[in-house]
């Protein structure tokens, strides 16, 4: 087994292991905190499930740097080469309401890119994977985008209310737009033709996006934030810009309405 088929096989195994006992916890009844810095609740389970995959990550690679949102960060990360990118309950408040829409999330970030991606989606049974030239599956099986090539009537996930927003320069057009909590997860939605694009006018931490920006890619979606460049990981802020990830076709039509905003912090 080359050394990238034994990350992707560790991650996903411990991706597998963490969405066990997430729900494991919840069935027993959750703790609910909310952080300082921004109101947004935690639990015991997203606590205790990256603990888990702390363990159990960083035992079998040492030598690997470590970037997850229940961790203080450390920035020697920066000078390793290789860096686990983990979140280990993405869409605490699907996870919270008992909606299936949450995942978790892991990336082997090599040189500032995505190397190999997990995002396992537990309530749903879906583990979408990738390797770094090598294509995106769900459950093993090969995805692509779908063929969209407009905007009318496309199929887009994120939230209905920033489309209808009246400062939008040029009104968006009718679209089925439906909301999923976890980012991770609209971006495998994407790249398994289920919408067509995800747009996120708003800072997402790496840790949102690294596992599902190799998964769109490799699945051969487009991928970057709103001026079309595209992600570099394990920066000392480890954040991007904003989110647009989108069929090749729908891309262009997308980047040509948001270039103009400035993401919000």
């Amino acid at each position: 087994m080359s050394e990238l088929a034994g990350d992707l096989a560790l991650i996903l195994d411990a991706a597998h292991e963490a969405g066990a006992l997430a729900r494991d916890l919840r069935r027993k009844g959750l703790e609910i905190e909310y952080k300082a810095d921004d109101n947004t609740p935690v639990t015991n389970a997203d606590l205790a499930t990256d603990k888990l995959l702390t363990r159990r990550l960083r035992a079998a690679r040492p030598d690997y740097g470590w970037l997850s949102e229940e961790t203080i960060d450390d920035s020697n990360r920066t000078e390793q080469r290789r860096i686990f990118v983990v979140d280990s309950i993405d869409g605490t408040r699907a996870f919270l309401k008992g909606r299936p829409w949450w995942s978790v999330s892991i990336a082997v970030v090599e040189d500032g890119r995505p190397a190999a991606g997990v995002v396992f989606a537990p309530e749903l049974d879906e583990s979408y994977t990738a390797a770094v030239g090598k294509g995106a599956t769900l459950n093993g099986a090969p995805i692509a985008p779908s063929a969209v090539a407009l905007l009318d009537d496309c199929r887009m996930v994120g939230d209905p209310a920033m489309f209808r927003h009246p400062a939008w320069p040029m009104p968006w057009p009718e679209m089925r737009v439906e909301p999923r909590n976890s980012t991770a997860y609209r971006m495998c939605l994407v790249a398994a033709g289920v919408f067509d694009a995800a747009v996120a006018p708003v800072r997402k931490w790496d840790w949102d996006v690294a596992a599902g920006d190799l998964i769109a890619q490799e699945a051969g979606c487009f991928v970057g934030d709103h001026t079309g460049v595209a992600f570099r990981y394990n920066q000392a802020r480890p954040s991007q810009a904003s989110l647009i990830c989108a069929t090749p076709a729908l891309a262009p039509l997308i980047l040509a309405r948001v270039s103009h905003i400035g993401a919000r912090s």
